[in-house]
């Protein structure tokens, strides 16, 4: 056991390309990580890391050997795993997911969850950081929007639409914008979250169009966004989960229904594996029975926007 531990900090190390990284990701010191790399190189008799004050790097014989540990690593783990799982999913279920749709959509989710599985233990991070899950060692990570890597398997979960929406006080005041371009009049509060918050893209009879809006109001999450449209500082750009109890209590109102783009699609996102762990199977199995369907921040609000329309 003491040679799989030296290769497993080797490993960790290595995929971290950092002694700090490396021991947090496998929840030791420093100390003991340095000490467990040392040993396995003086046990073989090479070198398999350049070691720098300011980086860490493979040597080619710690190419080469790493790339036969993850095998090693992973045949090990999954012979584990295809013994425990014979039980069920037990063991400790480290989780991914976006801020605001965790903290609207998915928090009762993992507590129904929990519920059902009493041998898995939950540890959940709250994030719109985009995760490595392999080099930060979560199980499953929660997604929106188009992925963009492909050494992960995806199960897509649900649909979104991203709605335009505003509440009646500022209607009132400002107006109500028919057209794209009506929207150059309009006061918008902006999600940096999005790659440019400024441009928001819309879509008609499969066209893509764009619209440049400007607001003084610019928060890092959906939650604030929301808050602020309620309040009446202007029109936002949100997916539907995170405005679906504002719009059916009537504090919102949707916009532009007719120019709104494809849906994004939610997916559970997980790294390539042998054996595919039991607790892992079955939080994502969980999750997409739990949102087959019609999502439920679709409904209740599609007749609320505002009539009659221009033709």
């Amino acid at each position: 056991m003491d040679r799989l531990d030296e290769i497993r900090a080797f490993a960790a190390v290595a995929d971290a390309r950092s002694f700090t990284q490396g021991a947090r990701k496998l929840d030791v010191s420093g100390a003991q990580i340095s000490k467990l790399v040392a040993r396995l190189e003086n046990r073989l008799g090479a070198r398999l890391l350049n070691r720098t004050t300011r980086d860490v790097s493979l040597t080619d014989t710690g190419q080469a050997y790493l790339e036969r540990a993850r095998d090693l690593l992973e045949s090990f783990d999954a012979l584990e795993s295809s013994v425990r799982d014979q039980s069920g999913p037990s063991g400790n279920l480290k989780v991914s997911a976006p801020v605001s749709f965790g903290k609207n959509q998915l928090t009762p989710a993992l507590l129904e969850f929990a519920s059902g599985c009493l041998a898995v233990s939950l540890d959940v991070t709250f994030s719109d950081r985009m995760v490595n899950l392999v080099e930060e060692g979560f199980d499953v990570a929660v997604r929106i929007g188009h992925l963009t890597d492909s050494s992960l398997v995806a199960r897509r979960l649900a649909a979104v639409r991203m709605i335009t929406c505003a509440s009646p006080d500022y209607l009132a005041g400002a107006g109500t914008p028919w057209t794209l371009e009506d929207m150059a009049a309009h006061e918008a509060v902006l999600d940096t979250n999005a790659r440019d918050p400024t441009l928001w893209r819309f879509g008609r009879k499969g066209e893509a169009q764009e619209v440049r809006v400007h607001g003084r109001l610019r928060f890092n999450g959906a939650e604030a966004c929301v808050e602020a449209a309620v309040k009446g500082f202007g029109i936002i750009r949100t997916p539907a989960f995170a405005a679906a109890e504002e719009m059916r209590a009537g504090r919102l109102v949707p916009l532009l229904c007719n120019f709104e783009p494809e849906e994004i699609h939610v997916h559970a996102v997980y790294p390539h594996a042998r054996h595919l762990a039991a607790k892992v199977r079955a939080f994502v199995d969980f999750l997409a029975q739990r949102y087959a369907g019609e999502p439920e921040w679709h409904q209740g609000w599609g007749d609320r926007h505002p009539s009659p329309e221009p033709a």
